[in-house]
């Protein structure tokens, strides 16, 4: 199986196991934004189902015709849950998190940290092969001692990360679930 950098269409390099958005920033960077069209390529979204979530209020509105970080990283974070969670779930934990989408002063962690520790610690996990309930507690632990200084809340940013690791999990075996039962699907009708 192709190792994707979760939320996005990328694949995935050791660049990304550190700072997972530094493979997307530099393009944010030297074009200003994305465009819906980019947007949807890294994502592998519908350019509508982008727009919906813009709409309901999940990310940030557009200031123009190009997307910015934030509003990169919010759609990656939700892009990453939605194989497990309903998107409505997955809003109410990105405000039990960060508050009002629009205003960053009610934010326990910045998005693009939560967004690179979540990465982190599901490349860890995924070489570990390890899963189970203590092992990712422990991860958490270790990234929120690493970004004390960058969290105010770590109490209810532990529970949250938590949910997120065994929701983007959850996605994928769901999605090796559906792999094998397409070959044994394809061999019945054979």
């Amino acid at each position: 199986m192709i190792r994707m950098v979760p939320g996005t269409t990328i694949k995935f390099t050791e660049q990304a196991r550190e700072a997972a958005f530094d493979i997307i920033s530099p393009v944010l960077e030297a074009t200003g934004g994305l465009t819906l069209s980019q947007l949807s390529k890294v994502t592998g979204l519908e350019g509508s189902t982008i727009q919906n979530w813009i709409k309901r209020g999940w990310v940030s509105s557009t200031g123009g015709k190009k997307y910015s970080e934030k509003q990169v990283i919010r759609i990656l974070l939700i892009n990453m849950l939605r194989g497990a969670m309903r998107l409505e779930n997955i809003a109410k934990l990105m405000t039990y998190i960060n508050g009002d989408v629009e205003d960053t002063s009610d934010d326990i962690i910045a998005d693009i940290v939560l967004y690179n520790i979540l990465c982190r610690i599901i490349f860890t996990a995924e070489d570990r092969g390890a899963f189970e309930t203590d092992s990712i507690k422990r991860l958490i632990d270790d990234e929120i001692c690493e970004c004390a200084e960058e969290i105010r809340d770590e109490v209810k940013l532990r529970k949250a990360m938590y949910a997120m690791v065994m929701a983007y999990r959850s996605a994928c075996l769901k999605n090796e679930t559906e792999t094998a039962m397409n070959v044994i699907l394809a061999e019945m009708t054979n």
